[in-house]
């Protein structure tokens, strides 16, 4: 079995100048107004250091909200033993309180319905994790079941990100929570 090389301490130092650089202007205006020179400037790079890293802002701009798939796929699961059907584990409403800072970002790279660049990242990780847990348990359908979940849990942030769901952090958490349970016992 071969180990990927590890990665240039340098390389991963400016992608996150660079993605650091990118949420702090993000947080000034939207993403559609954001040059990558001046990017690279308060990055403290030169534009062609940029271009080395990313094919472009929107590319930096996934990685740098890579983040909140890791963290929606975390929430999603940070329970034990059966799971409350109403009421969504306190990880999950932490979650969507947490988009709040960079929302604006985050609806540029996920559209209304979970597809987008971002979308297409969440779809991807959280179908991969649901279909492990769903194959380890023994479950039924696990393909059908983890598709059905991830296209689910994309498309409620979405439309929530995007103001299509009138609801808090908490509530919005729940309301997704009790649909995701009834997909896992639908089948």
């Amino acid at each position: 079995m071969t180990r990927p090389a590890p990665e240039d301490p340098r390389a991963a130092r400016t992608r996150a100048r660079l993605r650091a650089a990118l949420l702090a202007e993000c947080a000034e205006r939207p993403l559609e107004e954001v040059g990558v020179a001046a990017l690279a400037r308060r990055a403290e790079v030169g534009r062609a250091t940029f271009y080395v890293h990313y094919d472009g802002l929107e590319a930096l701009a996934v990685d740098a909200c890579a983040d909140v798939v890791r963290e929606a796929v975390q929430a999603l699961h940070a329970w034990r033993g059966r799971p409350d059907p109403v009421h969504a584990p306190p990880a999950l409403a932490e979650f969507f309180a947490s988009l709040t800072p960079h929302a604006g970002l985050y609806r540029a790279l996920l559209s209304p319905g979970g597809g987008g660049p971002l979308g297409r990242v969440l779809h991807r990780d959280l179908r991969a994790y649901s279909l492990r847990e769903r194959e380890l348990a023994g479950a039924a359908d696990p393909p059908l079941v983890a598709s059905a979940v991830a296209a689910t849990f994309a498309g409620v942030l979405a439309d929530w990100l995007h103001g299509l769901l009138d609801a808090g952090p908490a509530e919005i958490a729940d309301q997704v929570w009790q649909l995701l349970v009834a997909l896992h016992a639908s089948r």
